[in-house]
């Protein structure tokens, strides 16, 4: 039997591949309020002639609500969100923007399924109407095997949890890799729950070609 007193390190750390990132913002108060204004004008005239919601069910509005001069704004907030969160990541931003938008709507007792958003880059969510009960997102660990052996952990990290609430409030912007399974809990409340959701993607189709190297594998090494 090895005597392990007799070892020693020179050093001994972890190496950190791979994160994922969800950024997120909170606009300005008298920012938010504006906004939202000017947005749920917007949904009253497309869900005139519309039921009401009954307990339990959503609505979802076409995905163009970008192209309208309510949610312009709004659209410009996001696309500065996008340039940090790219310039973060060391990530050419020239050539971004934000390619759908589209309303959720949850009457209480709703919920939004586990889900991603194929065929996209980023993705995000803008709360307009949040309440105590309706005012979380869930997001997933995107890598399915990690549920193969689930050893039991002696507390929560950003290491070993597989899924994170993140709080939210009216005027919150999230943006994060569309590839990232996310869900919303049922309405839990007793009032309409209102986000915008919308997906950020790059019009230059050969941005990849990179002077960093010719291939798509982007690799670096690390000691």
């Amino acid at each position: 039997m090895v005597d392990s007193r007799n070892i020693s390190f020179d050093a001994s750390h972890a190496l950190r591949f791979f994160p994922t990132l969800v950024w997120k913002a909170a606009l300005e108060r008298e920012s938010a309020q504006r906004i939202n204004h000017d947005i749920l004008h917007r949904l009253v005239d497309m869900r005139r002639s519309l039921p009401e919601l009954q307990p339990g069910q959503a609505w979802q509005s076409d995905h163009d609500l970008h192209q309208f001069d309510e949610c312009r704004e709004l659209i410009s907030c996001i696309n500065e969100i996008a340039t940090t969160l790219l310039d973060h990541l060391k990530i050419a931003s020239q050539g971004f923007e934000v390619t759908a938008c589209w309303a959720n709507v949850s009457a209480p007792g709703a919920a939004h399924h586990i889900h991603c958003h194929p065929n996209n880059f980023l993705s995000g969510v803008y709360y307009v109407k949040t309440h105590e009960g309706a005012n979380t997102i869930n997001f997933h660990d995107s890598r399915n095997q990690t549920g193969v052996i689930r050893p039991p952990v002696m507390e929560l990290t950003a290491e070993n949890t597989d899924q994170v609430v993140v709080k939210v409030t009216d005027g919150t912007l999230l943006i994060f890799p569309a590839l990232l399974p996310h869900s919303v809990d049922a309405n839990r409340s007793e009032s309409e729950r209102i986000s915008l959701a919308y997906p950020v993607n790059t019009l230059t189709h050969n941005m990849w070609d990179a002077p960093i190297s010719p291939s798509r594998v982007r690799q670096r090494s690390v000691r």
